[in-house]
């Protein structure tokens, strides 16, 4: 959500922060703009369409500078037009953008009106802009560092000011931020993966930082005001990632990225052992009673679909909760409740908001499951585990979600075992499935084709619903989520023993019902489910296992998966699931990698 690149430089940078943006486009945004700090002093291009042709308009005005800041902006308060696009200016003095919410704008405006500053645009971050303005007196870093301490809310930012070139000032509370180091040269930015192919020496900055880049240094002041040091480390950021190869979407490319995706997860595991999850001898799993699952969207669908691992191989009460409802409501703290924040960017705000709250209530056995090493919520836990999905461009997850479900079944065997419930010829059957997973997603892949052909009929109707049982109930979620999200069909998805209580009445030849059967315990049950649907002349999409003896017929269409996988049945029923969310997307028209009004790491609340 929101990308922020600086730079201060011997060289025109402007190239530099363009393809920094166009490398964190990933994030959803539905504006973006430049600013540099050159002889002229202060100028500015801003644009509400996207960072490839922003780039063209800052060719055409020749725009050219050594030091400046860029942005890409997700809207919240005031609408995605050209005025309210960062870089946001106060009087021809200062330069910034902004990513998160400053929940006390309202006030902070009527005071700096007060003082004869005129508003603009209608968003929360020109309040920054003016208020470092008005705390300006020759020091760029003393005046941000004043002015961050009277912000309530999250924040990012990066700021120059039109008398210290060469300088960029940065600052972050809840929203990432890292300083990129070259030769005679700086960097900032929200994300390493903006400046790889410019460098790859990087500092993370911890919460209340405040940073200043100038040519051959950087530094650091912490929360306190304190002069901080941050370690510089190499980080190395695929810069093929960002290139679509053969395929025509990133999101597509992801979906065929899977098998890989786990075959990594996976590698390094020749057993189950605490040391998996960095807890070499077990002393913080071996004591929890009970897991709390904290995540938001389709991580939560992850938790859901663990959850029931937990209680069936582990035997152990797990709770399931939204990241942003958890820290609002009255709970029952368990002090030996293993606390599992799951997160594909690692810096979720409401998720990281809950795991602190979560602490503050006195549960200090954390684990995060989480695709970026360097993140936030992998230096804020106690144990960690790192999915090696790679970088995921597409705004709508979909490796990243395969690659939890793997971490978080690890977890539940590895809970299973330090309980002495995982005899070791389970054990061996379960890594012997774990291996054979990414053939298994290959042969789900190769379901394509049949996929395809319901896209076409699916891409004409503006309803659908999802149906599973048990350990398939999360993913008839997570079906019904990716449709919405990219095609913009309105999707909901039921146990589908709750069929009769409600969604029933909803049913007609115009819903299409897609049912999630794999060949369980559940099986018989769904089949009666089904017929529910028929016998309202519903018609039925049905995901089945080999050995269902669910046949085609007039109303019933069925797409068989090569093998049924036990426990791990939904790592492989959710693959059809995100490539019938794509075909039917590829069919409307809708611009699939970036979904309206949505973003790809959610760093605001």
């Amino acid at each position: 959500m929101c990308g922020i690149v600086g730079a201060a430089a011997r060289r025109d940078i402007v190239p530099v922060l363009i393809e920094g943006l166009r490398r964190l486009e990933y994030r959803g945004y539905d504006s973006c703009g430049v600013a540099t700090l050159g002889e002229g002093g202060l100028a500015r291009v801003r644009s509400v369409e996207r960072v490839a042709a922003l780039g063209a308009r800052v060719a055409k005005q020749k725009l050219a500078a050594e030091t400046g800041i860029a942005h890409t902006r997700w809207a919240t308060h005031g609408a995605p037009v050209t005025n309210n696009a960062h870089p946001i200016f106060s009087k021809g003095e200062i330069a910034l953008v902004h990513n998160g919410i400053i929940e006390n704008h309202e006030d902070l405006r009527a005071e700096l009106k007060a003082k004869g500053y005129a508003f603009e645009t209608q968003t929360d971050t020109e309040v920054i802009a003016h208020l470092v303005h008005s705390l300006y007196k020759g020091s760029l870093f003393d005046a941000v560092g004043r002015a961050v301490k009277r912000l309530a809310g999250a924040y990012a930012i990066a700021v120059v000011a039109r008398r210290e070139p060469h300088r960029v000032v940065g600052a972050r509370a809840g929203s990432p931020l890292v300083v990129g180091v070259g030769k005679g040269e700086m960097f900032l930015a929200s994300d390493a993966l903006a400046l790889a192919g410019t460098t790859d020496r990087i500092a993370f900055l911890e919460e209340g930082d405040v940073a200043e880049i100038a040519l051959e240094e950087f530094r650091v002041r912490d929360g306190a005001g304190r002069d901080a040091k941050r370690p510089v480390k190499t980080v190395k950021v695929a810069e093929a990632a960002a290139d679509l190869g053969p395929y025509r979407h990133f999101m597509q490319k992801e979906i065929f990225e899977q098998p890989r995706a786990v075959a990594d997860t996976l590698q390094g595991v020749v057993g189950i052992a605490p040391s998996l999850f960095n807890d070499p001898k077990g002393a913080v799993l071996r004591k929890v009673d009970s897991v709390l699952i904290l995540a938001c969207g389709t991580s939560y669908y992850s938790g859901l679909t663990a959850k029931g691992w937990f209680e069936s191989i582990a035997r152990l009460p797990t709770q399931v909760e939204i990241a942003s409802e958890y820290r609002y409501r009255d709970s029952i703290p368990n002090p030996n409740a293993l606390v599992v924040v799951v997160s594909q960017s690692g810096e979720t705000a409401d998720t990281l908001a809950a795991l602190r709250h979560a602490r503050s209530l006195g549960q200090k056995r954390t684990l995060a499951i989480c695709n970026v090493a360097s993140s936030a919520m992998m230096r804020e836990t106690k144990l960690r585990f790192l999915t090696h999905a790679g970088v995921e461009i597409g705004v709508a997850s979909t490796k990243a979600f395969t690659t939890q479900l793997v971490a978080l079944f690890l977890l539940s065997l590895t809970l299973a075992k330090l309980r002495r419930r995982l005899p070791a010829k389970e054990e061996r059957l379960q890594l012997r499935l774990l291996r054979h997973l990414p053939k298994a997603i290959a042969a789900a892949l190769a379901l394509e084709p049949q996929i395809i052909s319901w896209s076409a009929r699916f891409a004409k109707r503006e309803h659908a619903l999802f149906l599973g049982r048990g350990l398939h109930y999360p993913i008839a979620l997570e079906g019904a989520l990716k449709l919405k999200e990219i095609s913009y069909i309105h999707a909901e998805a039921y146990p589908a023993g709750e069929l009769k209580h409600g969604p029933l009445a909803l049913v007609t030849a115009e819903m299409p019902v897609v049912t999630v059967a794999p060949n369980d315990a559940l099986l018989e049950k769904l089949k009666s489910n089904m017929q529910e649907v028929r016998a309202r002349g519903g018609e039925l999409y049905v995901l089945a296992d080999a050995g269902t003896k669910i046949g085609a017929e007039e109303g019933v269409n069925v797409i068989r998966l090569p093998e049924h996988y036990g426990a791990l049945s939904p790592i492989l029923h959710v693959v059809p699931l995100q490539l019938l969310a794509y075909h039917t997307a590829l069919a409307r028209g809708t611009d699939v990698d970036k979904p309206r009004n949505l973003a790809k790491s959610v760093t605001v609340e």
